[in-house]
């Protein structure tokens, strides 16, 4: 079999066996495609399944020399390895060449987050008096208040909130589903725009159950929640850049400053591993330091 064919296949295991989201699908693929890529111009012309080691770390140093991040670096040995690992649990391998490779060292980078004063000073800067400010503040108060990514706020269902309960049901990566608590303050602007605004919008076909709508009765992109955001930054002389990852990490700083379990954050965000979450205590730590500078004797 071609390079394409086990390309091919690896997709297949990734949708039907990992269950991964159509997005991290086709960033493994790419990935696969650009070895084959590298295979094809450097004139080793083998099989995947008769590239050893040694040519693997070659097609690194490769991507390397084009001048790539240690971040894109790392993309790209994480999808290969990915790609040696489906070869070998399909049996087609006797040893997994990839299971030696090392990514670059990274440095942890540190999430933007926004102080609170800042969060309440971007929403009280929307006006409510038109259809879209009611939107976009029920929108922004769901987004600082549950930390959802923002594919899932744009694909949040009707049939997925709980307003008895004070609960969103969330479609995450990998279509895994989790509930996520709702603050009182964002499930009043939701319910507000669920039921004096979105009422009144005219929704095309299969898009009757999506919570959030653009003019057209369309659920919004997520480029126009960015542009959304972008604009209200503009608007209150904010000079930080911020996206709706800003309201994500500034909801698990803020909670986990608060004390809250790491655990707890951690199911909420809908984060696989706890390292994950553990890039947002960096706050927490500062505050700590800024306690014993403060007030102990020996500081």
């Amino acid at each position: 079999m071609n390079w394409q064919t086990y390309i091919k296949q690896f997709g297949q295991y990734l949708k039907l066996e990992r269950s991964l989201s159509q997005n991290s699908i086709d960033a493994y693929l790419r990935d696969a495609e650009k070895l084959a890529q590298y295979n094809e111009l450097s004139g080793l012309q083998k099989s995947p399944l008769k590239i050893s080691t040694k040519e693997l770390e070659k097609f690194i140093e490769y991507i390397s020399e084009l001048g790539m991040s240690a971040y894109s670096q790392a993309r790209i040995i994480s999808g290969i390895k990915a790609f040696y690992k489906f070869l070998n649990e399909e049996d087609l391998l006797d040893t997994n060449p990839a299971a030696l490779l090392e990514a670059p060292k990274l440095g942890r980078k540190l999430p933007d987050t926004l102080a609170y004063t800042d969060i309440v000073m971007l929403l009280e800067a929307i006006d409510l008096s038109s259809p879209e400010g009611g939107r976009n503040r029920a929108m922004l108060e769901v987004l600082y208040s549950s930390g959802l990514r923002v594919s899932e706020l744009v694909n949040l269902k009707l049939s997925n909130v709980y307003f008895d309960i004070g609960f969103l049901r969330v479609i995450g990566k990998g279509n895994k589903e989790r509930l996520v608590p709702v603050g009182r303050d964002a499930m009043k602007f939701l319910k507000t725009y669920i039921e004096q605004i979105r009422v009144h919008i005219p929704t095309q076909k299969n898009f009757e159950n999506y919570v959030f709508l653009n003019r057209l009765g369309k659920n919004l992109s997520r480029v126009m929640v960015f542009l959304v955001i972008k604009n209200l930054a503009q608007k209150t002389g904010l000079k930080k850049t911020i996206s709706p990852h800003t309201f994500r990490h500034s909801f698990a700083t803020h909670l986990i400053e608060g004390g809250a379990d790491l655990r707890a954050v951690q199911d909420m965000l809908g984060h696989e591993s706890i390292t994950t979450t553990e890039i947002y205590t960096h706050l927490d730590r500062d505050y700590l330091r800024q306690v014993v500078q403060e007030f102990h004797p020996r500081a």
